[in-house]
C-alpha cells in the first residue's frame, strides 16, 4: 500500500454531515468527527468544528481502521 502524507484543510465540506465517534462521551471529552467524501475522508476535533481537518484518502482511512481494530 502506498502511503501518502495527509493534508490539512480549514475549509472541508462545512455543509456536509460530520459523524461523531461513538466513543464520544456526553461531557465533551476527547473525540473526533469524520466526513467521507468522494475519494477522501476528513477527520477533525469535535470540539473545534471550525478548526482544521486532517484529510486522507479513503484507502488510507480504511487501512487505519483495519489496524486499529486488529
Amino acid at each position: 500500500m502506498e502511503m501518502t502524507s495527509p493534508t490539512v484543510s480549514t475549509r472541508l465540506a462545512p455543509e456536509c454531515s460530520w459523524t461523531k465517534s461513538s466513543y464520544s462521551d456526553q461531557q465533551g471529552g476527547n473525540c473526533v468527527e469524520t466526513v467521507a467524501l468522494a475519494d477522501i475522508v476528513g477527520v477533525r476535533d469535535s470540539k473545534q468544528t471550525n478548526g482544521p481537518a486532517l484529510v486522507v484518502t479513503r484507502s488510507a482511512w480504511a487501512h487505519f481502521i483495519d489496524m486499529v481494530q486488529s
